[in-house]
């Protein structure tokens, strides 16, 4: 049989070419630290990947960040500076068999040369947790050092165990600016476009601003550019909006930013700022998110931030979520701002929401104290005879009831969820 690292990986080079007809995000890939643009937060000198990228890796590595911020080719420049072998695996073509195996050979490797293996799972997070605990004692003993890439949480994707036995790093989008770069260079390198095309700086602005930070699908989009224009010569904003097409919206209804926009939606809501509130829901209508899972978050908001300030709020949340029932997308996008829209306009009190959170606390905290005798109702003799409704005061008739009729149970007399109300008029 022959060895995984030579069928993964040939020649065992993780900085190598690739073919003349690959994709131009896969020719474009850096080679060298000079080439990475990007996860200066990281890099860059004294950073948590310096040392790393000079070949001193110690530690287990899980990368985390959205499609196209560098992690495969910081992978790939770390084990290039390291001089460890090297293997490069995928969560999606690859099972536990496969994972034994190799680990059985990076334990071979270690005995024989007495170096570790550095180990790529691009997709870590699509492991299940059998194949996520079959890389732990290797890992541990150091027949491999582990760089896992995902896109989601590790947090909630990556076993515990695992987890703690490596350091989990953030990578952020690329901005503008530095997408800008990325497409500059492909513009003009061999492996790139060869200078066959050119493009002003507001052609190259409007790819980046339409990629959201992925370097890959920004060189995609360029290249689609080229291939329409197949002559060659300068690339218009008209062959950049046709490459594009729609834009489609970085967001994972399952994941993470899911949960990430509807807490920006939430808090700008709270916050009174109604652009920020209209931005962040039309943020999540176009990327298709479910509108009864926005108009959930609405009703609770109106509960939560505005309540007695506004008790019409909750009114306008639930028949903007009755219009999505009935409608659907597009027509009850309307319905959905106006309502997140009124609810940031509004006024706030979360009186009850705190009242509420105290009262569950004495709830769980205290004896269920049977109800006052004076507040049961005496619904026969026998409930009469026994002191049912002996005592109660009604305060239509009894304008000293509200003051001198206890209604708490003993144990909370004179506990206050709320403010002392104003006086009342008479």
């Amino acid at each position: 049989m022959s060895s995984l690292f030579e069928e993964q990986v040939p020649g065992l080079d993780p900085l190598a070419h690739a073919a003349a007809d690959a994709p131009l995000a896969d020719r474009m890939r850096p080679r060298s630290l000079i080439e990475f643009v990007g996860q200066v937060h990281l890099v860059n000198e004294g950073k948590i990947l310096s040392r790393a990228l000079r070949g001193d890796l110690t530690q287990s590595l899980i990368l985390w960040g959205p499609p196209g911020v560098g992690k495969t080719t910081l992978a790939r420049l770390i084990a290039g500076a390291s001089g460890l072998s090297f293997v490069a695996y995928s969560a999606v073509l690859s099972g536990i068999k496969e994972i034994r195996i190799l680990m059985g050979e990076a334990r071979d490797e270690k005995a024989r040369t007495g170096k570790s293996t550095l180990v790529f799972v691009d997709e870590i997070h699509r492991f299940n947790k059998a194949q996520q605990d079959a890389f732990l004692p290797h890992v541990e003993r150091g027949d491999i050092l582990l760089v896992g890439a995902t896109t989601e949480n590790p947090s909630f994707e990556v076993n515990g165990a695992l987890l703690s036995r490596c350091r989990a790093l953030l990578l952020e989008p690329l901005s503008p600016e530095q997408i800008v770069l990325v497409l500059e260079r492909a513009l003009v390198e061999p492996q790139g476009l060869a200078g066959n095309w050119s493009a002003e700086s507001q052609v190259l602005e409007r790819i980046a601003h339409g990629t959201d930070g992925d370097a890959r699908r920004a060189l995609t989009a360029l290249e689609t550019c080229a291939a329409l224009q197949t002559e060659g010569g300068e690339l218009t904003l008209e062959l950049v909006e046709e490459a594009l097409q729609r834009k489609l919206v970085l967001y994972d209804k399952g994941g993470e930013e899911h949960y990430n926009l509807i807490s920006a939606l939430h808090k700008s809501i709270r916050n009174s700022d109604q652009d920020a509130t209209l931005y962040w829901v039309t943020r999540m209508m176009s990327a298709g998110e479910d509108g009864n899972f926005i108009a959930r978050r609405l009703i609770r908001a109106a509960t939560e931030d505005i309540g007695l300030a506004d008790p019409f709020a909750l009114r306008i949340a639930l028949d903007a979520g009755d219009a999505f029932h009935r409608l659907g997308y597009p027509e009850a996008k309307l319905a959905l701002a106006q309502a997140a829209v009124y609810l940031a306009r509004t006024r706030k009190d979360n009186s009850v929401y705190l009242a509420l959170s105290q009262a569950e606390r004495d709830v769980e905290q205290t004896i269920a104290e049977p109800v006052p005798k004076h507040l049961r109702n005496a619904a026969t003799a026998l409930m009469k005879q026994a002191g049912y409704g002996e005592g109660y005061r009604n305060a239509h008739s009894d304008e000293g009831a509200s003051e001198g009729m206890r209604c708490l149970p003993e144990g909370l007399e004179g506990r206050e969820y709320f403010p002392p109300a104003p006086p009342k008029k008479r």
